[in-house]
């Protein structure tokens, strides 16, 4: 009898191995398959997919036990030979990228992958019980049926318009069950359906044969659990098909997480069950399965889990198995990443039981017996060691007294006091381009010192001399220089800094960029880095929130202002001035004037009189038209005058 494969993809699995539960299998948040010895209660082995975050493990089922050949031995005499005992060896995980891996604990690596058959992550897996076969369901509503000799498909069909949530094959290995929101059993001869079962309005995460009797006597049952429901639902498989609603009913305090079940082999046998809950809760049931049941069925015994101390806080079940003895249990409780497995014996007498543990003094125990490939110094009691990133590393630094103490011997002055250093360090000061080179060293070198003594005294006076730098160099090289005990004070002073006035955060910024481009290798070494850094994170990202909504705004702002400009100048459209802005008249020589003043009288000495009379009307209508032809006008004028008086004086 194997333990639960068809876990929702939902929660997280954890499988006791069948027959022997030497073995304790679970898949935590961090993609890890870890398998536990529950015998010496130590990590066995720990595989890692190569794709373990992006395709998590959604569900576990063990395969069933066989003989395993561990390597190459030498000959044992008759007298040695003992019977081979059969061993729970592979393990079978679906991921949520379709693919089904199969691992093996003899080996400890991985034994092949099945892929190309689901579209789908895979939901549920489930072994045949005597063949190498091995049934998987997905989303993409497909049963794919796999050789694990030939690691190939061997049949594949839809089994519901859902995605497929859960499987389980019957113990004589001829019916599978599967279930979407609908129930079906199939023939595995033929893949056809056998019968149909509807009552869940959820996704059915738990089936389980109950009995191991023929489907033609009645008395077949099985059970189901289904997401959000606090009731687990039997079903009989009748001869007669009019099996549509379940038989018998156990009540529960949240949805089922771990079931584990010692099935019926005939009607005098009672079907005894275990049944871990969301809510850690542990709740154990024995029933004779003989036909319908009206009222639903609580649990014989309930068994919680609680610390040891004054204000007790229950510790979560993770599995729970049933042993031979009706009144053993096998339990796994606490961490998935470090849980702990024991078994117990539980008064089934009592219908409440509250198992109290210190969960503490358990891990420390089995945390000093498990093998740890890094070996630990031996060091005496009276050295104290110094671990970067850990308590006592912040001690006030005593290594600048030595710098100090060389700078004397070079340069044979004394010390300055630190009103004397501020001054000297005045930005505003260094104004000669020869001596730029040897001050900006001098000044990188004094902000670094100066930066150490104001972070140790937590003088404000001092931080904000050097805090006020603007050049991008000086605060690169003073970084640089700062030792390492002094980068996490400066990060948690920078931190302060950035809470206030946004006009100071431009400025820490500059130096928060700094420390992080010279000192990453070290704050990644550190072991609380995100505690450290976590203020920071999240104060930035809330100073960040809104840039992204105030860039879009500010476009939107900056479309509708050029629309609104363009718009304005194209109505108004200026006049065209058609006045000459120059006039440039050629003065002809006195030559030309001569020439020209001869031909005059020859030609217009008749009509000088028509002239003037035609000039004095043509001023007359025009003045009321035009300023400028009544200029005009004027010239011609004059210009007759011009030629009438040189023709009285020819």
């Amino acid at each position: 009898m194997a333990a639960d494969g068809g876990s929702s993809s939902l929660q997280l699995p954890c499988v006791f191995s069948p027959k022997s539960r030497q073995f304790l299998a679970l898949c935590a948040q961090d993609g890890r398959l870890r398998i536990w010895n529950t015998d010496s209660k130590t990590l066995h082995q720990e595989y890692v997919p190569s794709a373990h975050l992006s395709a998590t493990c959604t569900c576990i089922a063990w395969g069933p036990c066989r003989t395993v050949k561990e390597g190459p031995q030498r000959k044992k005499r008759k007298s040695e030979a003992v019977q081979v005992e059969e061993k729970a060896d592979l393990l079978a995980m679906g991921t949520a990228a379709g693919t089904v891996l199969i691992y093996s604990t003899a080996k400890g690596a991985l034994h092949c992958t099945l892929d190309g058959a689901h579209s789908g992550g895979v939901n549920c897996v489930q072994w045949h019980p005597e063949e190498s076969l091995l049934y998987s369901g997905s989303d993409d509503t497909n049963i794919v049926e796999w050789d694990l000799q030939t690691g190939k498909t061997r049949s594949k069909w839809k089994a519901d318009r859902a995605a497929v949530t859960s499987l389980c094959v019957s113990p004589d290995g001829k019916l599978l069950l599967s279930a979407g929101h609908i129930i079906k059993m199939w023939d595995l001869d033929t893949k056809e359906v056998y019968r149909k079962f509807t009552g869940h309005s959820t996704a059915v995460t738990t089936l389980r044969f109950a009995t191991t009797r023929p489907p033609d006597s009645n008395g077949l049952y099985f059970l189901s659990g289904a997401a959000h429901d606090r009731l687990l639902s039997v079903w009989q498989v009748r001869e007669d098909g009019k099996d549509k609603n379940s038989v018998v009913s156990f009540t529960l305090t949240d949805e089922p997480q771990h079931i584990d079940l010692v099935t019926s082999n005939s009607k005098e046998e009672a079907v005894r069950l275990a049944v871990v809950c969301k809510d850690g809760q542990l709740h154990l049931f024995e029933h004779f399965l003989n036909g319908p049941c009206k009222k639903p069925l609580s649990p014989s015994c309930t068994v919680q889990m609680s610390d040891t101390k004054e204000s007790p806080m229950p510790i979560p079940l993770l599995a729970a198995v049933l042993g031979a003895d009706t009144r053993t249990v096998m339990l796994a409780y606490g961490s998935r990443l470090q849980p702990v497995m024991e078994k117990v014996e539980i008064n089934t007498a009592e219908r409440h039981v509250c198992l109290a543990r210190d969960v503490q003094t358990t891990l420390s125990l089995s945390m000093e017996t498990t093998v740890s490939k890094v070996k630990t110094p031996i060091v005496n009691a009276k050295s104290k060691v110094l671990v970067p990133g850990l308590p006592g590393h912040k001690a006030p630094l005593k290594g600048t007294s030595q710098g100090s103490e060389k700078r004397k011997k070079d340069t044979d002055t004394k010390e300055m006091s630190i009103a004397e250093r501020l001054g000297e360090i005045d930005l505003s000061t260094v104004s000669e381009k020869g001596a730029s080179k040897g001050t900006a060293s001098l000044q990188t070198d004094n902000f670094a010192v100066l930066l150490v003594q104001g972070l140790e005294s937590n003088d404000a006076s001092i931080l904000n001399k050097v805090f006020l730098t603007r050049k991008e160099m000086v605060i690169k090289k003073t970084v640089a220089r700062l030792p390492l005990s002094a980068v996490l004070p400066l990060v948690e002073e920078l931190t302060k800094r950035l809470q206030g006035h946004p006009f100071t955060a431009v400025l820490m910024v500059r130096w928060l960029k700094a420390v992080l481009m010279h000192h990453t290798s070290y704050l990644a070494s550190l072991p609380d880095l995100v505690t450290q850094l976590g203020a920071l994170y999240h104060m930035i990202e809330s100073r960040v929130k809104m840039f992204h909504k105030l860039t879009k705004l500010q476009g939107k702002l900056y479309l509708l202002m050029t629309q609104m400009a363009t718009s304005d100048s194209s109505n108004v459209v200026s006049d065209v001035d058609h006045t000459a802005k120059l006039v440039y008249e050629d003065e002809s020589s006195d030559e030309d004037e001569a020439s020209g003043d001869e031909g005059l009288p020859d030609e217009d000495s008749d009509h000088w009189e028509e002239d003037e009379a035609m000039t004095e009307d043509n001023q007359e209508e025009s003045e009321d038209e035009d300023p400028d032809s009544r200029t005009e006008s004027k010239a011609n004028g004059e210009e007759d005058m011009e030629h009438e008086n040189e023709s009285e004086e020819e």
